[in-house]
């Protein structure tokens, strides 16, 4: 391992500190009675809480000067100048600690621990005379340098590469991201205070799962040795909440951690947080009043009020917000009435839009489509869409007076999708043919298709009550309600890109466009993972890889037309 010079007078240092017997990684308790947070500044002389603090905290700049001098320290709570002076951490003969330890192998970065007493200085800046000084851990790897001025950052990190892949230097550095995901917290407390207040069952259900229900979407695959049996990460939590709602709770909910082995950009993680939660005797008229309660009620606890500034915009979370329909805000958005429409029609009206659209695709997915290319980026203030095609919303009620409706909702905010909601479908004849009718998708080259759950018809067999359930994203709600412009900015550890894939060969663009495919559909392959012509040869399903494709066209919006799966077969013969 290449050191550089810093990295190797630190571990010089280290050398030196035990030499004088100093363990530079304690392992005793060291007991604080104070945060950096609790320390006001206007105080008087003779408050006795001030006279006798001890404080932990990491070094943060230093000003050496003679026989006395300055450094700050920052806690989890904020930033303190401390004074330190030869005389009083070294009151004998010896003056190792201060000459030696404090002035020289002590280094930005290093955590330490001070006891003394608080005073103002003659500019006027609280401050910590210390009486006793303790190392407590020895940084051996330099800090990026960032300084500070009355709460302002100067030079800040803000390379997203490093902050992402080093999210604990991220949050030394940029303190100011840790209140991120303590509002991340707030979020949630305030939710589950909702829901706890409701009387509702908070739960746990399996992550490990042996069919991958309750959505629409591609899951991770694993092996379970003992059984020998696939496994699947769980793609929702869904049916097995409605299992617990057959078994007699009123209402259950979960904060649950979700896996997609989908596509990655600014409002996609393969691996996200979702809250979904399930009430008997309820429908979804019912839920867009609680999901308004939900929402607003999570802007006030967090902010005191419920406008929030999202960017250059300002969103007004107070209820009610907009309802209207898919088909109604298609017309909205395009002047085109679909109402009505067979396939064959709606995929003109795509051709006319220039939405992008396949042959496996159904009447529902190209009314999503539409929906998704022409209408969703303009829903900036809180709007429920409301009643989906029967096809793509498989666990949704018919519309108890709309034919071939759904009775589902989205809630759209700033052009995102923030909650998903249905009158739950409780009829297990009904069910059974929806997974069938999810199945022949499957067989047409749709691989976002859901399985078949035998077990969970078989609950349904045994009498569902009327029920609602709703799905909130939580990495996105908190995105909208902290003002982060991107996933990876409310994720602690979101999933990056291994940075040996940077020096991994690459195939040329020549030899794409040398087996016949377009230029423009060369950059999405490669983000796919088929970055060499080897490896996309080795793709035995055209269908499935024009499907992924597509799908990477619409979730990235990159506006290209669509790809037929005997398009894709033409450039795997080659």
């Amino acid at each position: 391992m290449i050191l550089s010079e810093q990295e190797q007078i630190r571990r010089e240092s280290l050398v030196e500190l035990r030499k004088l017997g100093i363990d530079p990684y304690p392992a005793a308790e060291y007991k604080t009675n104070i945060f950096t947070r609790d320390i006001p500044d206007e105080f008087s002389a003779e408050d006795s809480r001030l006279q006798d603090v001890c404080l932990a905290g990491r070094i943060m700049s230093r000003r050496i000067m003679g026989n006395a001098s300055f450094a700050e320290i920052m806690d989890s709570t904020g930033r303190i100048q401390i004074y330190v002076r030869r005389d009083d951490i070294c009151p004998g003969d010896d003056k190792t600690m201060y000459n030696t330890v404090f002035k020289r192998l002590l280094d930005i970065g290093d955590i330490i621990g001070v006891k003394g007493h608080v005073f103002k200085t003659q500019m006027g800046e609280t401050t910590i005379h210390v009486k006793e000084l303790t190392l407590l851990s020895k940084a051996i790897r330099p800090l990026p340098v960032v300084k500070e001025k009355d709460g302002i950052l100067f030079d800040a990190v803000t390379d997203p590469e490093m902050r992402y892949r080093q999210r604990y230097v991220d949050l030394i550095v940029n303190p100011h991201v840790r209140d991120v995901f303590r509002m991340r917290t707030m979020i949630i407390q305030s939710m589950r205070e909702l829901f706890n207040s409701r009387g509702y069952l908070e739960v746990e259900t399996p992550i490990l799962q042996p069919i991958p229900g309750g959505a629409s979407a591609r899951p991770f695959i694993t092996h379970h040795n003992t059984l020998d049996i696939p496994l699947y990460l769980r793609i929702a939590n869904e049916l097995y909440l409605k299992r617990l709602i057959v078994g007699g709770f009123e209402g259950v909910y979960e904060f649950a951690k979700d896996f997609r082995n989908e596509g990655m950009d600014r409002t996609h993680n393969p691996e996200f947080t979702v809250m979904e939660i399930y009430i008997a005797y309820k429908d979804y008229n019912w839920m867009m009043s609680f999901t308004e309660e939900i929402i607003s009620k999570a802007a006030l606890d967090l902010h005191g009020k419920t406008e929030v500034v999202y960017g250059d915009k300002v969103i007004n979370l107070t209820p009610p917000f907009k309802r209207i329909s898919m088909t109604d805000a298609i017309h909205e958005n395009t002047g085109i009435d679909i109402s009505g429409m067979d396939e064959d029609a709606l995929r003109k009206v795509c051709d006319r839009l220039n939405v992008p659209h396949s042959p496996e695709m159904g009447k529902g997915k190209l009314i999503d489509s539409l929906f998704g290319e022409k209408c969703e980026h303009n829903y900036i203030q809180p709007t429920f869409i409301i009643d989906y095609p029967a096809e793509t919303s498989p666990l949704t009620k018919m519309h108890r007076s709309k034919p071939g409706i759904t009775e589902r909702f989205e809630l759209m905010i700033n052009g995102k999708e923030i909650a998903n909601a249905y009158s739950e479908l409780n009829d297990p004849i009904d069910q059974m043919d929806r997974f069938q009718e999810q199945m022949r998708l499957s067989e047409k080259g749709d691989d976002e298709a859901m399985f078949i759950d035998l077990d969970f018809v078989k609950a349904l067999e045994y009498g569902m009550p009327p029920t609602s359930g709703m799905g909130i994203g939580i990495d996105r709600l908190t995105m909208l309600l902290t003002n982060q412009p991107s996933i990876q900015d409310v994720l602690l550890f979101p999933q990056m890109k291994p940075l040996i894939h940077k020096h991994r060969e690459e195939s040329q663009k020549e030899e794409y466009l040398t087996i016949g495919i377009p230029e423009e559909w060369i950059e999405p392959l490669k983000k796919l993972g088929y970055i060499t012509v080897a490896k996309l040869q080795e793709v035995d399903k055209a269908g499935k890889l024009a499907n992924d494709l597509n799908g990477f066209n619409k979730k990235n919006k990159l506006g290209l037309s669509g790809l037929s799966p005997q398009a894709v077969e033409e450039w795997l013969k080659k």
